[in-house]
């Protein structure tokens, strides 16, 4: 928001015909140092002297994210799941979208992590919880009755 501030000062400043280095003082004085860099005063002040009246920022024109849909986010938790020591790229061609996209769905979106090769839900199903505690009493059963010599 105080940038936003700045800019309307930049923009009072060019209009009152005060030069730049006397906006650039004005505005770090008023503003101290919370001020906005002398590049970027010098940027709006540039741009309000060509014509400019909008003092809000100009929509980014980057490349809008298709990679992370509920679509794709589909087929990787799919492909993982029939092979679990599918890797990265192999996924990335696969799905044919970039290997960061896929490491960020998988991280991020799944919540897996690679455990000896393979990617593995971080947090386990009641059902896996269960199974584990099985295996576990098994050993320890078995482990007690026959202690090795």
């Amino acid at each position: 928001m105080e940038q936003l501030e700045q800019q309307y000062c930049i923009k009072f400043c060019q209009k009152l015909g005060d030069s730049q280095v006397e906006t650039i003082w004005k505005i770090q004085w008023a503003f101290g140092d919370d001020a906005m860099g002398i590049t970027q005063i010098k940027d709006w002040y540039n741009r309000f002297n060509d014509g400019r009246t909008s003092v809000e920022n100009d929509a980014y024109a980057g490349r809008c994210s298709t990679s992370r849909n509920d679509e794709l986010t589909d087929q990787v938790q799919t492909f993982v799941m029939q092979d679990r020591r599918v890797t990265v790229r192999e996924l990335a061609e696969e799905v044919g979208i970039n290997t960061g996209s896929v490491h960020s769905i998988l991280t991020d979106v799944l919540a897996m992590w690679r455990v000896f090769a393979k990617f593995m839900p971080k947090l386990l199903t009641m059902e896996q919880k269960q199974l584990r505690w099985k295996s576990r009493r098994t050993c320890w059963t078995t482990q007690t009755v026959t202690p090795n010599s």
